[in-house]
Formats: structure tokens, sequence, C-alpha cells
């Protein structure tokens, strides 16, 4: 609400300084009406899309669908939103790299807000055991290694499922939730590598894909470089 009261505040005093600056100057607008409809016929088309961006602008403001510091993914860019601006949005991605948006395509299309109405976050950890391994001990496990992470939540419990028979292996998923986005790739860190060693103590193999190659013999039949078709063997 501070941000949006001083954006306005800005726009405002900017508009009341022109004003002023033009009833000091005495312009006389009467005579110059005909060049006022030109600019305004130009002005309507060339800042058409400037308009649309600084009214979505506004929009942004109020509606508040996004807000400075929200973590937000649009058009495949993940970041934290750091400036709503009069015509565009800038968003830094986990690169530190600035992607400045449209505010009209925020308006108008898709935007992703993981930070919206609450911080809590999901995080899913696939993981393949081999055919022949216990995929209840392996679910056992995984729900062992979420529970001992201080940052996964109890409440939503952490699941572990078995998805799908592989090419070459079980596949499970271990989903559990936390807090917020601060700790989340440290998170995962911690338990693939807790993961790893727990299936390794308990003699659980995480499989590699392989392939079986058969070969064949084939029969190749040359031709000496000095016969032809239409030529007699000497």
């Amino acid at each position: 609400t501070r941000h949006a009261i001083s954006t306005l505040c800005q726009y405002s005093a900017a508009a009341i300084g022109i004003v002023l600056l033009l009833g000091v100057l005495d312009v006389d607008w009467t005579k110059f009406g005909w060049i006022a409809a030109g600019l305004s016929v130009g002005l309507g088309f060339g800042l058409q899309e400037v308009v649309a961006n600084l009214v979505c602008g506004l929009l942004l403001l109020f509606e508040s669908p996004i807000r400075i510091g929200d973590t937000v993914t649009v058009e495949g860019t993940t970041g934290t939103v750091t400036k709503i601006g009069m015509r565009a949005t800038t968003i830094t991605n986990w690169d530190r790299q600035e992607c400045v948006v449209p505010n009209k395509n925020l308006i108008t299309g898709t935007i992703l807000n993981w930070t919206l109405t609450a911080s809590v976050t999901r995080v899913t950890i696939p993981v393949g055991v081999a055919y022949g391994s216990d995929t209840d001990q392996a679910r056992r496990i995984l729900l062992e290694v979420a529970a001992d992470n201080p940052r996964i939540l109890g409440d939503p419990e952490p699941v572990a499922t078995f998805e799908q028979f592989g090419d070459s292996s079980l596949n499970l998923v271990l989903r559990g939730y936390l807090p917020d986005m601060e700790h989340r790739l440290a998170t995962i860190t911690e338990l693939h590598a807790e993961i790893h060693r727990r299936f390794a103590a308990a003699g659980i193999q995480i499989p590699f894909p392989q392939r079986d190659v058969h070969l064949r013999d084939l029969k190749l039949h040359t031709r000496h470089p000095s016969t032809s078709l239409d030529s007699t063997p000497v």
C-alpha cells in the first residue's frame, strides 16, 4: 500500500507541476487547438502500448496479484519481484539477472505466484530402485529421511509413493513441504545425500539405465574392382 501511494503521489506531483508551469507561461491553448488535435491522434496511436502498460501497472498496484518480494514464474523465468514501475515490472532471477516484463503481460498473461497467499512450498524427490528391491522398505526409508530433516514440515505430512515400473528401475517419489523458499535448494541437496546414504546402508541399489545390444552376422557381397556388368572375366 505504501508503494502504491508513493507511486501515485509522484505521478500527481508531475502532472500538477506541468499545469502550474504552463499557467506561469500564460499559454493560450485556443491558438494551438489544431496542433493539440493532431498531437492527440498521433499520441493515441504511438502511446497505445504505453498507456495500456500504465493502466495495467495501476491495476497491479491495487489488485496486487503480485507484490514486491513475491517469488513468481513468468514466461519461464522464476525470480523475485523487485520493482513495479509505471511501464514494466522487474523480476530478479536466481542468477541475479533482472528481467523487465511489461505490465500488460502480467495482467493479460498467466503468472505463477509462489507466495501470493502462503509461503509454504513443496519439494519433489524422484528416486529409482533396482528391480527386485523391497519397495515398502524403500518407502519407509524415504519417509524417515523426510521426518529427520528439520526443514520438512510435519503438517502437511510428507508422502512417499510408488509411481511406476520404469525401463530400468522401480520409480518412487518423495514429496514434502517447506515453510518458505529460502532453503529450498539446500534442503533438496540434503535429502538427496541422505537418501543415497541410507539406501546404500540398507542394500537398496539405485540403478542406471541399461541397454542390451544384440549383434548378428551380416553377409557382405563385394565385387572385384576389375569386373563390370558387361565385361567378361579373364
